[in-house]
């Protein structure tokens, strides 16, 4: 098995994109959670890339699922996000080639806000003589998705990725408001989003 390379690359993404693409037959493939930050930041710092897995999906996954279950009726229901994990998953080929894995996930898994798609980041490469494409939240769209969880690897994504490249802390607010978390889960998030915010140093007392 190759060793784990526990850094991710934007070729490491791209080969996602490779590999998803040829295997559905899509010209394109969704990348999500924390690894996403590579389609818009490749030199993010090495915290926020610290991971041994890419988050990603095929545009064409329910179309897929439709075409295979109508092969075999009756079976077991063919699931993209699983066929996902076998072929590409913890312990696959891929994963003994590459030093690293792709977690099958679907477009309910990442709690983006309204609109990401429209703001999304693309990355181009080819397979098979043909362009295909990468499609990853902008950064403020991916900070307000991690935050839904905030457990501390979050924290650690957050900070690091505010400490290289300051966030627009206004609009990571207003995306956390347009999530569809659970209102209490929304004021949790935006709290720690204040929190990162510098905090001001009293004026001095002006001499009468």
């Amino acid at each position: 098995m190759a060793e784990d390379r526990g850094i991710r690359t934007l070729d490491d993404l791209l080969r996602v994109v490779r590999a998803l693409a040829f295997e559905f037959n899509t010209d394109n493939v969704f990348v999500v959670g924390s690894q996403a930050i590579l389609a818009s930041m490749p030199d993010a710092p090495e915290p926020a890339r610290a991971s041994p897995e890419i988050d990603a999906f095929p545009e064409n996954a329910k179309i897929w699922e439709l075409e295979e279950n109508a092969k075999s009726p009756g079976g077991d229901p063919n699931v993209a996000s699983e066929h996902i994990d076998g072929l590409f998953g913890v312990s696959s080929q891929f994963h003994r080639t590459h030093g690293f894995y792709i977690d099958g996930v679907d477009e309910t898994t990442a709690k983006l806000p309204a609109g990401w798609q429209v703001r999304a980041i693309k990355v181009r490469t080819e397979v098979a003589g043909r362009s295909v494409y990468g499609i990853a939240p902008a950064p403020e769209d991916l900070i307000a998705s991690k935050l839904a969880r905030l457990d501390d690897r979050d924290k650690q994504f957050v900070e690091a990725i505010h400490a290289q490249r300051p966030l627009d802390l206004d609009l990571v607010e207003r995306r956390i408001h347009e999530t569809n978390l659970d209102p209490a889960l929304q004021q949790r998030a935006i709290a720690y989003i204040r929190s990162l915010r510098p905090e001001k140093k009293p004026e001095a007392a002006k001499l009468p």
